[in-house]
């Protein structure tokens, strides 16, 4: 601003004023939008600390941003070398694939050494030699910021923010406030994962490793609704260890654990990721097979099968003991009126009652639900058996 002069005249005292005005409306401006992002960052902040779950927590960090800073892209990607998080994400159901603006990696310092690098958010031009391992399918983008997550002094991962517009985010800008939201972001990925890993200890069988029925009875209805709602298949099985009780008594209940442990094992080795195995109580295990129909799950029933009774399973002293199971299996059957958790429950009830018949036809066999109502081919897995 040029000097006031000695004895002004009332047009430089004219001129002088809007030079003030024009400034203090600048300020203010100023002020005002420096209140409006700090007012964004804390509602984001505080969104983040109150959820309460691992899909909620990214939900929140993707979507949830896009939405309070209007970016058109943002990705995440995320350090998780012993697959910690996927394993969280597929036991509330979700396919961690499936997830498009999310990535989990091995080795973050090996996905992206420069970047690994960072220990403050980076902001400035897109440039698709250096970013697009960042953000792939990206050609539109124009500036970016990085955000590192760093907790307790480790890279835990990154958080991408990208604008069309090349002044949204350039080297001259301020960073605190994304400093502070991703080590935010940090903390509470730490916490959700924790808060899972307390959810999921609740909800699984402390012998065998596998669900409980408690989870069970918490996803049955998810995966039923599921399935109605885009016509998919659905499939349940029951497996029952035949003469159990026989095991315990000639070996002692030590054995009848260990016998425990190796049939959900090998019930495990056969399963795909999606697939839900839990441990319904005593000897008796429960799967529920997304997408899988009567055909598909009596063929996995019998590898189930026969994986189990091809090799003795060893217990305490040196000594083994061969075991066998008979299994029911069930299909949905959307009854016309029925509500969502009576076809649960029926599913439930068809592949328990078919594993009963299966115990009465001579055990160590497969049994479908209702076979005579089902095409030959099904038929015949019930026959392989006999």
């Amino acid at each position: 601003m040029p000097k006031t002069p000695t004895n002004p005249s009332p047009t430089d005292l004219a001129f002088i004023n809007r030079q003030l005005r024009q400034r203090l409306n600048s300020l203010t401006r100023e002020a005002n939008h420096n209140e409006e992002v700090l007012k964004r960052f804390h509602d984001r902040e505080l969104t983040l600390l109150a959820t309460e779950s691992l899909p909620q927590l990214l939900g929140c960090l993707v979507d949830g941003m896009k939405s309070s800073f209007d970016l058109p892209n943002i990705q995440l990607i995320l350090h998780d070398p012993d697959h910690e998080l996927r394993h969280l994400l597929l036991h509330s159901g979700i396919e961690p694939d499936s997830l498009a603006d999310i990535r989990f990696v091995d080795e973050i310092a090996t996905f992206s050494p420069k970047h690994a690098r960072y220990k403050a958010p980076w902001l400035g031009p897109y440039l698709d030699h250096e970013h697009a391992i960042l953000f792939p399918a990206a050609e539109t983008l124009q500036s970016i910021a990085i955000l590192p997550m760093i907790r307790r002094g480790k890279l835990v991962g990154f958080i991408g923010l990208g604008s069309h517009d090349p002044n949204r985010f350039t080297r001259h800008h301020a960073s605190d406030f994304l400093n502070r939201l991703a080590t935010i972001s940090a903390i509470c990925l730490e916490n959700t994962a924790n808060r899972e890993h307390l959810v999921i200890a609740g909800l699984t069988d402390a012998l065998t490793g596998l669900h409980n029925r408690r989870y069970l009875e918490r996803r049955l209805e998810e995966e039923v609704t599921r399935a109605l709602r885009y016509q998919h298949p659905l499939s349940c099985l029951f497996i029952d260890a035949d003469h159990f009780k026989q095991i315990n008594d000639l070996h002692g209940h030590g054995a009848g654990d260990s016998v425990l442990r190796e049939l959900a094992l090998r019930v495990k080795e056969c399963l795909r990721l999606s697939d839900i195995a839990t441990r319904y109580g005593g000897e008796e295990f429960t799967l529920l097979l997304p997408q899988t129909d009567a055909t598909e799950a009596g063929n996995l029933a019998e590898r189930i099968r026969h994986r189990i009774q091809a090799k003795p399973i060893a217990i305490h002293g040196g000594e083994s003991v061969e075991v066998t199971v008979s299994i029911g299996v069930s299909a949905l059957q959307s009854g016309s009126g029925d509500s969502t958790l009576k076809i649960a429950e029926q599913l439930l009830e068809e592949a328990d009652n078919a594993l009963y018949l299966a115990k009465e036809s001579g055990r160590n066999r497969v049994q479908l639900a209702n076979p005579t109502s089902i095409p030959k081919n099904e038929q015949e897995i019930v026959e392989i058996n006999d």
